[in-house]
């Protein structure tokens, strides 16, 4: 069973902003190494993260805490790929070992991810709709996409029964909403202030009457 400071520390390397950076410094040397096998590798790093790594409490465990020694660390680590895993690959891993920073490879992952689909000129969009789409409307969905923006887009899709009817489209910071709820709320807002100004005309009426 994992410990609660166990999962506490994982969490803790996981929100560290310092451990973002050095994972940043580490996916970019596996990006540049992997070369044009890049993808093949990515996908093994996210084999090992999630059916090694996370589906096996206990490892994790040994690997992120103080337990072991970084040199029991990297043997244990080298008794587990050997045979399973690619020269590469667990090249990778020995030095990531040998320098105490399994705890980093959920991190790493993503990191590499989000660098490589930069590096091919991709983004990932959430596109959020109030009930799940189609493959159809998906493909419309990406179509329509790729001739508004100037890179591919990688599809996030999520379900929001509240918007009603609609997408709200997620570009990094920027918001796209084009939800039949927003439309509604636009709509309140407008009638609202409407009334407002209605309501402040005839208390102007009022307190300056014509002819006074």
């Amino acid at each position: 069973m994992t410990d609660v400071n166990d999962n506490a520390r994982v969490k803790s390397v996981l929100e560290d902003p310092s451990s973002q950076a050095i994972a940043q410094v580490y996916s970019t040397a596996f990006l540049n190494a992997a070369g044009s096998e890049a993808n093949e590798l990515i996908e093994e790093l996210q084999s090992f993260v999630t059916d090694v790594l996370q589906s096996n409490p206990r490892f994790e465990s040994l690997m992120v805490t103080g337990l072991m020694n970084r040199d029991k660390k990297a043997e244990m680590v080298s008794r587990v790929v050997e045979g399973r895993a690619s020269e590469f690959f667990a090249s990778f891993l020995s030095v990531l070992a040998g320098h105490d920073r399994i705890d980093l490879l959920p991190v790493i992952l993503e990191s590499v991810k989000l660098e490589n689909e930069k590096r091919n000129n991709q983004q990932r969009v959430q596109v959020i709709s109030a009930q799940e789409l189609s493959s159809a409307a998906l493909e419309n969905v990406k179509a329509k996409l790729t001739e508004a923006f100037d890179f591919e887009p990688i599809i996030e899709t999520q379900t929001d029964a509240k918007l009603i009817g609609g997408l709200v489209v997620r570009v990094g910071n920027s918001v796209y909403d084009g939800s039949l709820r927003s439309r509604l709320n636009q709509l309140t807002k407008r009638m609202q202030q409407g009334s407002l100004h209605e309501i402040q005309s005839g208390r102007d009426r009022f307190s300056n009457p014509e002819g006074d």
